[in-house]
């Protein structure tokens, strides 16, 4: 039976924001945000959080076990050797990568995505690519892959930036792999919209959104969110 996973990439180096993963958003840490809205993609689908096996990132296994989620340990900078092998581990055909700096995460692009990767007619589905003039907004979308590729881009991405961003390979040779980009459903254009949590003014610009918005971001959907950033820059 062919077995689909979420890897949540996480990790507290950082070289702009030092432990942005564990930041408090709303009394909750940023990780979290991330897990609680990709535990709403699918029941049957395993959520791994895939950190290094360095002794500074132990917190982030406690969080990951906290909040009820699997954890894999691997190399720190190594992120592609990281993905295999806790796919490995886990036996999967097809894996969802997410990273932990995007607590905003949309679960039903997931969801898009998914879909699509299970069909399988696809090597590698992106979720958040520019398709037709319409983008997400930058920090929400998701990619996956299925196993075979990823095995690929392990055995034959030897440069370190193949090694740390696993998806540059793909990009770089796509005339190996068989690719969809998902067009974006609301036909609009938010490339200039960042929800993601890199430096320490993103981390300040959610703050503003979880006081602004007067709910959850857990609960929030991309709309919501998009539409308190269309008030604030009317306003």
């Amino acid at each position: 039976m062919e077995k689909t996973i979420i890897i949540l990439q996480a990790r507290t180096a950082s070289r702009r924001l030092p432990g942005k993963v564990l930041k408090s958003l709303q009394g909750i840490p940023i990780l979290s945000h991330s897990i609680e809205r990709l535990k709403n993609v699918q029941q049957n689908v395993d959520l791994i959080v895939a950190t290094s096996d360095l002794p500074q990132d132990d917190p982030v296994e406690d969080l990951a076990r906290k909040d009820g989620v699997y954890c894999f340990r691997g190399s720190e900078s190594d992120v592609l050797d990281r993905f295999y092998k806790t796919s490995v581990q886990f036996e999967a055909s097809f894996i969802i990568r997410a990273t932990g700096d995007n607590p905003l995460v949309d679960p039903i692009e997931a969801k898009r995505v998914l879909l699509e990767i299970n069909s399988g007619k696809w090597d590698y589905v992106c979720g958040f690519s520019n398709v037709n003039g319409s983008t997400l907004p930058f920090g929400v979308g998701v990619e996956a892959f299925n196993f075979r590729t990823l095995k690929f881009i392990w055995q034959h991405g030897k440069k370190s930036q193949y090694r740390e961003h696993i998806n540059d390979y793909i990009f770089d040779n796509r005339g190996k792999f068989k690719i969809r980009n998902l067009p974006c459903l609301s036909h609009n254009n938010w490339h200039d919209l960042s929800l993601t949590v890199d430096t320490p003014e993103d981390f300040r610009f959610l703050q503003r959104i979880g006081l602004g918005i007067k709910k959850s971001l857990i609960e929030c959907t991309t709309t919501d969110i998009i539409e308190w950033w269309k008030k604030e820059r009317n306003d």
